[in-house]
């Protein structure tokens, strides 16, 4: 691996592109710590010594943030909104007709639901930096907070938070679009990673700090290894379907006879199921946030479906999780499409015939995959809480659930593209 990236930047192509995007990424952290208008840094930097960390239903708006939420930064939304945004576009497509049909329409449909993604993500952050400055206002967003991280809370200041992260948004998904035009791998994904990785140092030293700081570090360090070597592992697995091509004769060539198979990974949901429950589970508690704090139904809703620790959410969380891993999948993969895809062009399942069995078939191995790929996510999703229980160490412990899914599928992604790049570059073929 690190031959792999030495040759990297002995190649001028491939080292400029590198360096172009490790300048993107610098950039973009250093947005991460660039206080908004309007905001007393001093006072956030009090508030967040005091309170140790943000209410936990913003917690994960803070880990796609790379903590820029709880310095109510210019990029303080981080990427959150664009991702909002593209799954509530795919959804979309199962709900709109003109959708689907635009993103069966190939590069141009392609390029008019990536400008109704823009569009939706400039609109999801206005309404979600105006509800991060709300909550800040009212002392939610740092509770027991002593000082005000908003001393000017008049209209006009209002705007300004509400215009620049906003803008903050829509220069990250600038940003991201020119990783993916001029760099290596794909921009928001790369920009993903780097917010989550960046909290890692100090989650980690956080953990050294406490009570049996250095065993504790320890026994989390190895099992940040397991951890990564599981998800590598079922990341990596998949069930390859056997496909044949017939021959056919078109003029005087004949085309086909070629063998090939359909791929199947276990988690074809990705972190999908993870944010979808998160976000389902936050509202509970964002609602009683609200509330009258004394009435019986908020306290019982605080103590049993607000609380990671307590068993009806846990048993929620895990619900969740599978539901929308086997919902998720369904959405991105059609049986039924990619059955006519391959009677189309004279392809067939050994053993199996075309049309209607071979859809069939395919809906039946996606079954039955999922139904382990769902219980590994509600697995991985879990650690953080496993942890606090036995070692004590919190539940924003920097593995587990959607930081370790993402950084490990955007890295494992990214080197493929940079090893795909230097074979074309150094291809030795059979002799060296």
């Amino acid at each position: 691996m690190l031959s792999a990236f030495v040759r990297a930047f002995r190649t001028p192509d491939l080292r400029r592109k590198l360096l172009f995007t490790i300048a993107i990424m610098t950039v973009f952290r250093v947005g991460s710590f660039l206080p908004t208008p309007g905001v007393d840094y001093g006072n956030v930097q009090q508030c967040v010594a005091e309170t140790q960390g943000a209410n936990d239903l913003l917690g994960l708006v803070n880990l796609f943030s790379g903590g820029a939420l709880l310095q109510l930064a210019v990029f303080a939304l981080g990427i959150m909104p664009y991702i909002t945004a593209s799954i509530i576009v795919q959804l979309l497509r199962v709900v709109i007709p003109h959708f689907e049909a635009l993103h069966q329409e190939g590069q141009s449909g392609t390029a008019r639901l990536t400008q109704y993604t823009r569009y939706l993500t400039i609109g999801l952050a206005i309404l979600q930096s105006t509800t991060i400055i709300t909550v800040a206002r009212n002392g939610l967003l740092f509770q027991g907070c002593s000082v005000d991280v908003i001393p000017n809370d008049g209209v006009t200041t209002i705007l300004i938070m509400v215009v620049t992260m906003t803008a903050g948004t829509a220069l990250i998904m600038w940003l991201g679009e020119l990783i993916s035009e001029r760099g290596i791998g794909n921009g928001m994904s790369l920009l993903i990673f780097t917010q989550i990785a960046a909290t890692f140092p100090t989650a980690m030293w956080s953990i050294a700090g406490g009570d049996n700081g250095v065993t504790k570090f320890i026994i989390v360090l190895g099992i940040i290894v397991l951890v990564i070597g599981l998800v590598v592992f079922v990341e990596q697995s998949q069930r390859r379907i056997p496909v044949q091509y017939a021959k056919r004769m078109v003029g005087r060539k004949m085309y086909g006879g070629s063998s090939t198979y359909i791929p199947i990974k276990i988690n074809m949901a990705g972190v999908i199921p993870v944010i979808f429950a998160s976000s389902l589970l936050a509202i509970p508690g964002l609602i009683a946030q609200f509330a009258d704090q004394t009435a019986g139904w908020v306290i019982w809703m605080v103590n049993n479906v607000a609380d990671p620790a307590s068993p009806l959410n846990i048993g929620l969380y895990v619900l969740l999780i599978i539901f929308f891993a086997y919902f998720y999948t369904a959405i991105t993969f059609n049986p039924d499409e990619v059955a006519d895809n391959m009677k189309k062009y004279g392809g067939f399942i050994p053993g199996i015939r075309a049309g209607r069995p071979t859809a069939e078939y395919l809906d039946y191995v996606i079954s039955r995959i999922t139904a382990p790929g769902s219980v590994y996510l509600a697995f991985v999703a879990m650690i953080p809480l496993i942890a606090f229980i036995l070692l004590g160490v919190g539940t924003n412990i920097p593995f587990g659930g959607a930081s370790i899914l993402i950084v490990v599928g955007v890295g494992m992604e990214t080197v493929k593209q940079i090893e795909s790049q230097l074979q074309q570059r150094h291809y030795e073929g059979f002799l060296r």
